[in-house]
């Protein structure tokens, strides 16, 4: 199972200024963390709660579907291209990445197992979407669009430009080579589904993007890509039954929640860095940060008061940000919670030759790459506890599908188990909102009209 070590956050190690006395704080904290447990645990099952993305390891019909679907289509298509933003792309890409072969997408088919290639498109850069298109086969490839609501201004302009070439492309065969992820009674994407004859996939109700990457969002583009859904679903599943214990000290989420809300709360430590020591758990720190800041940075708590409350997530990358990051986090303002994760088991090993004996670099010869990125891991911990900085280490097993469904299953327990300790509502993103409608003034949509020209002179000035 997942382990976590908190140890270099407690005050016996980093000092009484920049460390938490834990046996303390878990005391003390015992019977607030047990309610909020139980608390969550009931309301996963009610309406407008937001929760309901804890009981996507048991949707059973879902899974059957999406697994039915994959094999109708397998060998049909060279290319997967996913349209989404944020919540309905930011898991997809961290999962394939940390699944998927490396470089999968310059493996050749037979590499690949004739499985196909994935691209998402999760901006709306033109050169982006330009540069893409100009190399995709648009006949040999599968659009995933993806959009909750249904009418995602980002997602929705790349599905009119898409959908446009291929039914250029393919005449009225085009229908089959897009299929629609979107709510499933309301949205202008849910209504061009049912008018076009899209293969539709739902996000059920409750769920919000961020949170949304084991329902049919994420499982979709993995099942077509020949991922294990079961093995998935079992590590939701057998997580989710650790993260039910009520005892802080029994469970990991509750652990990690309460230590970054007293970090910040009580030692200042308002920047919150993931810091993955594995390129193919470079995504997961991005899926992270929109999980971490969407969810806890809010303006108003849930009693109505101005909190302006959340800490920054900074994504980071062992080794590669030794070079760029860490004497800022050595040396700099002390004013940061850096989270690792440590992997034991590769899934290759690399050996450094020894050809250079004699010289300064002797001693890397004999060695593993697998050995030197952990040793760095362990190093990096060591320092920043030397120079009182407080860190937590994440370790899994091994990357695969068990594993990395229990990571960030955890993950995003421990974000809801520290909403509860900062009392806000952890499903809104009413910050997001606000930007979102000035575009709808901006881009002309009915309904925004009288806000436009106000606007517009604001962005003069501004």
């Amino acid at each position: 199972m997942l382990k976590l070590n908190f140890r270099n956050t407690d005050s016996t190690v980093i000092g009484e200024e920049n460390g938490l006395n834990l046996e303390e704080e878990f005391n003390y904290y015992s019977e607030k963390i047990s309610d909020i447990i139980k608390s969550i645990n009931i309301r996963r099952g009610q309406d407008g709660e937001g929760l309901k993305w804890m009981n996507l390891g048991y949707n059973e019909e879902t899974v059957w579907y999406v697994k039915e679907f994959a094999s109708l289509v397998e060998g049909r298509f060279d290319n997967i291209l996913v349209l989404g933003i944020g919540g309905s792309a930011l898991g997809g890409i961290a999962v394939t990445e940390a699944l998927l072969k490396p470089y999968w997408n310059f493996l050749t088919p037979e590499q690949r197992n004739g499985l196909p290639r994935i691209f998402f498109l999760d901006n709306i850069d033109p050169d982006s979407i330009n540069g893409l298109l100009d190399i995709l086969d648009l006949k040999k490839t599968l659009v995933n669009v993806i959009t909750k609501s249904g009418d995602t201004a980002e997602t929705m302009s790349q599905y009119m430009i898409i959908k446009n070439r291929m039914e250029k492309e393919l005449g009225d065969n085009y229908r089959r080579n897009i299929v629609a992820t979107t709510d499933k009674k309301m949205g202008i994407l849910r209504q061009l589904a049912d008018q076009e004859g899209y293969k539709i996939f739902y996000v059920p109700d409750d769920v919000g993007g961020r949170f949304s990457v084991f329902s049919s969002v994420g499982i979709v583009p993995f099942a077509l890509l020949g991922l294990n859904i079961d093995e998935i679903i079992n590590g939701i599943k057998d997580m989710d039954i650790e993260l039910r214990e009520t005892d802080i000290r029994q469970n990991i989420a509750a652990q990690s929640a309460l230590i970054n809300y007293l970090m910040d709360t009580k030692k200042g430590k308002c920047i919150s860095v993931m810091m993955p020591y594995s390129s193919r758990l470079k995504y997961i720190s991005d899926w992270y940060a929109q999980l971490w800041a969407e969810s806890l940075g809010k303006e108003f708590n849930r009693n109505g008061e101005r909190v302006n409350g959340g800490t920054t997530p900074i994504r980071a990358l062992g080794a590669t940000d030794q070079h760029s990051q860490l004497q800022l986090y050595n040396e700099g303002p002390n004013n940061k919670l850096i989270t690792f994760i440590r992997v034991c088991e590769f899934g290759t090993e690399l050996e450094i030759p020894n050809i250079f004996e004699y010289t300064g670099i002797g001693y890397l010869g004999g060695k593993t790459i697998n050995d030197l990125i952990n040793a760095e891991a362990d190093s990096t911990r060591v320092t920043l506890a030397d120079n009182k900085r407080p860190t937590m280490t994440f370790t899994i097993d091994k990357i695969d599908e068990y594993n990395i469904a229990q990571l960030l299953y955890m993950f995003e327990v421990q974000t809801a188990i520290a909403g509860e300790l900062y009392n806000i509502d952890a499903y809104n993103q009413p910050g997001v909102e606000q930007a979102r409608n000035y575009t709808y003034a901006l881009m002309g949509r009915a309904g925004f009209e009288g806000s436009a020209e106000s606007l517009k002179e604001k962005i003069v000035s501004v």
